[in-house]
């Protein structure tokens, strides 16, 4: 794991677009494997066919709609990403983007499902130029490139088609940027950003966003933006106000709460903030103190509840839920590595309570998950 905060926020941004992910084309055909944890649980562990078998190849899950659609990517055996769509019974479609390249590190990074059936991510092109995308619900791809950007970042969308994107200018500062159904772009920064830019990493359905900029000393800060343009900036109240410390806002529901992490003498703390601005910090027990180690909060669903994964002293990554009422629930993928950089990484939580990720095995090889609670498993198994 990092140690520089900067990059960290960058890291993570980056596992949700450009890890690699790809689903199974069936449960049935492919034996996924389905364990029960004791809370109450059902994991199924996927992988899709063409998915390379090698260190840092394989499926990655990302996000997933309440309709228990994930978007995600896989790396093939050359090291090329292709994206993916699974439903909640198990089909798999693959896609890539028109103008995506064929080359190692390039391709296709599909990242948000909606709930209105479309699907935003980014591309890499054989010139290793980065643009954004939106797959229709009937398959049709819009590729975009913010207006003067180098280089194009999806970051979110919501059910209305507002993305939220990166756009990196010339001297390689990033940018905010709203894409509006139509088109049209915004761009936008919070007052006193520096070098660092500005990241809006969420998107809800009423078009408020979610993000962090880094300002002039390199200190990060949260940030919303509601759809006229106003910006309010917040820090939570224990994040470290010095270079390569701070607080940032990853993900926010329609009701305005926001999940994200703060960081303090290289350790990281999760946190909720409501609407009025008010914080709640959490640390999963367990959780390293040592450098980049910590409690990432990442996603939250629209009944408050949060998922995320924490780091342990070995710098091994485990996945947890965090209850309405503040109980959390750690759980680890079956299959799961031990070793440094290994291990469970949650990325995002539907209505149902439904969570879809991705793990690493003693192998280095990556693998995705979709975490079911009990009480929903007739959902994704019945149908």
């Amino acid at each position: 794991m990092t140690t520089n905060h900067t990059a960290f926020y960058q890291f993570c941004s980056a596992v949700r677009r450009k890890a690699a992910l790809v689903l199974c084309l069936a449960l049935c055909m492919l034996g996924l494997a389905v364990s029960a944890n004791a809370q109450n649980s059902h994991i199924i562990t996927f992988d899709v066919p063409g998915a390379g078998t090698s260190e840092w190849q394989g499926t990655f899950g990302a996000d997933i709609n309440d309709q228990g659609t994930i978007a995600g990517w896989y790396v093939d055996s050359g090291n090329v990403a292709h994206g993916f769509l699974r439903t909640f019974d198990g089909y798999v479609k693959e896609f890539d983007a028109p103008d995506a390249g064929n080359g190692a590190g390039q391709g296709t990074f599909p990242a948000i499902p909606t709930n209105a059936g479309s699907t935003a991510g980014w591309y890499v092109d054989s010139s290793w130029g980065e643009h954004g995308f939106v797959r229709s619900k009937y398959g049709a791809i819009t590729e975009f490139d913010a207006p003067g950007a180098v280089a194009t970042y999806t970051q979110a969308m919501n059910s209305a088609g507002v993305v939220a994107a990166v756009g990196w200018d010339a001297s390689g500062v990033p940018h905010g940027f709203v894409r509006a159904p139509d088109g049209s772009f915004t761009e936008f920064d919070p007052p006193g950003v520096g070098s660092g830019g500005t990241w809006p990493l969420w998107v809800n359905d009423l078009g408020v966003i979610a993000g962090m900029y880094y300002d002039a000393q390199n200190a990060d800060h949260g940030f919303v933006r509601t759809p006229d343009g106003t910006i309010t900036e917040f820090d939570a109240p224990n994040a470290g106000q010095g270079a390569n410390e701070g607080a940032a806002g990853f993900m926010m529901t329609d009701a305005g709460e926001i999940v994200g992490a703060d960081h303090e003498k290289g350790v990281f703390y999760g946190f909720v903030r409501t609407p009025q601005g008010h914080f709640t910090e959490f640390s999963v027990s367990g959780a390293g103190t040592g450098n980049g180690q910590g409690t990432f909060s990442w996603a939250i669903n629209q009944a408050n509840v949060v998922t995320g994964w924490w780091l342990d002293a070995d710098n091994v990554d485990h996945g947890f839920v965090r209850a309405t009422d503040g109980k959390i629930t750690k759980f680890d993928v079956p299959g799961a590595g031990t070793g440094v950089g290994q291990g469970t990484v949650p990325e995002d939580i539907n209505a149902a309570g439904a969570i879809p990720g991705y793990y690493v095995d003693n192998n280095n090889v990556t693998h995705g998950f979709l975490r079911i609670p009990e009480a929903h498993r007739g959902d994704f198994f019945s149908r």
